[in-house]
């Protein structure tokens, strides 16, 4: 079942007057429990597709469907409901608020679609007992590695059991252990079932998935394709 359908996505943006074409001519599926990379260089066009993927940008043309839902057109705060309903986001920086502990932070998207306290508090203890850190419930991100914030903004981002898991160079502020070992985590969830879509321009982390795509000045290929293959590619 394809819970993600990008069809003919292109972005432009204006720079002076002329058009820059950042994306051009994207074409992906993503099929429920597929483990999924995209590798590209600094201005290839990874980050803003990952942003139009991630709803919090639209294209200039073409079409994105997830979860069965054209996005087409939408609000920003239709767009809002979708990120917080569907997709679950890792980023490199953590994004963790530095005032509340592990366990607050992982509730914090529970609270905003109105989940009751106790049930989110069970949840986000669940979901922290999942990546390994049940004994870290109520340490403030300072007090944790590299590793262990990078484990909470997982256990963030699985919490609301999202459609797809969002991940945008999950490994780039880490070193290769605390990487590997959220690699691992990114392995447990995929052989669960969860739909994992990760951004990242190093091939050792790109080898964990179990597809790849490049992209490159705004086209996406797959690895099996030579160099001077289709200009895009579909799942």
């Amino acid at each position: 079942m394809a819970i993600l359908e990008l069809k003919d996505i292109c972005k432009d943006y204006i720079q002076g007057k002329e058009p820059v074409h950042v994306l051009k001519h994207i074409d992906l599926t993503v099929e429920q429990g597929d483990y999924l990379a995209i590798m590209g260089p600094s201005g290839s066009g990874k980050t803003t597709l990952m942003n139009i993927i991630g709803c919090l940008d639209l294209p200039t043309s073409g079409s994105y469907t997830l979860n069965g839902e054209n996005l087409q057109d939408l609000s920003d705060d239709a767009l809002a409901e979708i990120r917080n309903k569907y997709i679950g986001f890792v980023f490199q920086g953590f994004y963790l608020l530095p005032k509340m502990n592990a366990l607050d932070n992982v509730a914090l998207p529970l609270l905003y679609a109105g989940v009751g306290v106790k049930e989110r508090r069970e949840r986000a203890a669940a979901a922290l007992e999942a990546v390994g850190l049940g004994e870290r419930m109520n340490f403030l991100p300072n007090q944790l590695s590299g590793g262990q914030c990078q484990r909470v903004a997982i256990a963030r981002a699985m919490v609301g059991n999202p459609t797809l898991l969002l991940a945008d160079e999950p490994t780039g502020a880490l070193d290769t252990k605390a990487g590997n070992q959220i690699m691992d985590i990114f392995r447990h969830l995929s052989d669960q079932g969860m739909t994992i879509l990760m951004i990242t321009h190093e091939p050792a982390i790109a080898a964990c998935a179990d597809k790849t795509y490049h992209i490159l000045d705004g086209e996406l290929r797959t690895s099996a394709e030579p160099e001077g293959g289709a200009d895009h590619a579909e799942a």
